[in-house]
């Protein structure tokens, strides 16, 4: 950890992303004692005075802001009502930071206009730009907004995070992979059937369709999120954790994968959800709810079937999912292996598939498999043997800001991996889009649309 003092300066300070995941993380990490010297500044167009600021600080950092460190954070903290798309406001916020980590809790648009401003100002040395997902809104966009940020600072402190890579489960998938020869060599498509990434979540929109609309499941969740874990999945192994040669291996996985058989309406599925029940709460339809525009057509479930073309993956469908206001909703990937090349006559009963379950939520590590089950030894039986990973020492968040403060770029995404994220749902949207693919509905509270690829088990 370094000791240099340094700014956290956050451009959207009043909105979503900063109380719900920025500042709690932030709390965490203090309260550890993991953090720099640190100055915290927030900056929005919200008219908020000094108390209102602070106090949305303390409620965020709950228990974690009576930490020596974070109370300290807290107690010096300001907030200054700024458009961040104007130069002379920035360069106001920006005057007299030390070492400033500038994090961009806003939409991709606006996003883009405050990096245009920032061309205009003399940025202090040493400063970090940190830019949530979605990062663009296209393959040319991000691409756009790559060749902005190189006029702003050098590509290894740009930090393109996904809370996500912060996930201790997520990092498992490492050692599972790395450090288990039962594993590893079973991972290829000689062995593997199919696999799945699947992030359903019980939660409808929650206050959020000012951003959710406008984005929808599939740039929220799939281009993202479920990209990064498809990388970690399917990439080689690295000869070491060093940033530079562990974002090659998932670069280089993301250029391998495309959309399985080119054709959208056969390997997408959209759908949203209408009234329903869930958790015991009543839902309105998502057309219905407070802020959004039925004539979008945003999808609250987005399901693609791709394929990773080289040489281990070769014709492995890899199946990513995410859905709002599912019930039993799953956070898993499930590698499911091929059947036995045959079982020798006389044994009889279960012949479900062996599966190498991740969980994301809890965190675990779960093999089904079977074996001779009690009374009849001819008769087979499922078992399941599981882990419990535990949580990290850190929420996601607070590891994502580590490597920021450090300067650590590992758990951040690489200019030209964000761009081959979009490359890759880009027929999707497209031909969502055009109408190609139907928008399906699913009664909130329900196990989704039907899909020929749902495995549930």
């Amino acid at each position: 950890m370094t000791n240099d003092a340094q700014t956290l300066l956050i451009l959207g300070a009043s909105g979503d992303l900063t109380a719900r995941l920025l500042l709690p993380g932030l709390g965490a990490l203090l309260a550890a004692g993991d953090a720099p010297p640190l100055t915290l500044v927030g900056a929005g167009m919200d008219e908020w005075d000094a108390d209102h600021w602070r106090k949305r600080v303390v409620d965020a950092f709950g228990d974690h802001g009576t930490a020596e460190q974070a109370a300290k954070v807290i107690e010096e903290s300001t907030y200054a009502q700024a458009d961040v798309t104007k130069a002379e406001d920035l360069r106001r916020l920006l005057d007299g930071a030390e070492r400033p980590v500038i994090f961009f809790a806003l939409p991709p648009a606006i996003t883009a206009k405050a990096c245009e401003a920032l061309t205009e100002v003399d940025l202090p040395e040493g400063t970090r730009l940190v830019l949530e997902k979605p990062f663009g809104t296209s393959a040319s966009s991000a691409a756009s907004l790559n060749r902005l940020l190189t006029r702003l600072v050098p590509e290894e402190q740009v930090h393109r995070v996904d809370h996500f890579l912060g996930k201790s489960t997520v990092l498992n998938i490492l050692g599972v992979r790395f450090a288990n020869r039962i594993f590893e060599p079973l991972l290829t498509s000689e062995h593997v059937e199919s696999v799945e990434i699947v992030f359903d979540e019980d939660l409808a929109l929650e206050g959020r369709a000012g951003y959710y609309d406008h984005a929808g499941a599939m740039s929220d969740m799939i281009q993202s999120h479920l990209l990064q874990i498809l990388a970690m999945l399917t990439m080689e192994a690295p000869l070491t954790l060093d940033p530079q040669e562990f974002r090659d291996k998932t670069s280089e996985a993301l250029r391998a994968t495309r959309l399985w058989g080119g054709d959208a309406k056969e390997s997408s599925v959209r759908a949203r959800y209408t009234a329903g029940e869930l958790n015991g709460r009543q839902l309105p339809a998502y057309a219905e709810e407070k802020g959004v525009d039925p004539s979008r057509e945003t999808e609250t479930l987005a399901e693609v079937t791709l394929a990773v073309d080289n040489w281990r993956w070769a014709g492995v469908p890899f199946t990513l999912r995410s859905g709002k206001a599912v019930a039993n909703s799953r956070k898993e990937a499930i590698i499911t292996f091929k059947a036995a090349p045959r079982v020798p006559g006389g044994l009889h009963g279960h012949d479900a598939p062996n599966r190498l379950r991740i969980g994301f939520g809890p965190d675990m590590l779960a093999l089904d498999f079977t074996v001779n089950g009690p009374g009849d030894p001819l008769e087979l039986d499922p078992v399941t043997w599981d882990v419990d990973f535990g949580p990290g020492d850190l929420p996601p968040y607070g590891e994502v800001l580590r490597g920021v403060f450090d300067n650590d770029p590992m758990l951040s995404v690489r200019g030209d991996a964000a761009e081959q994220c979009w490359r890759i749902v880009e027929p999707v949207a497209a031909a969502w889009r055009a109408g190609e693919v139907p928008l399906l509905e699913y009664p909130a509270g329900s196990a989704g649309p039907d899909s020929p690829t749902r495995t549930d088990g």
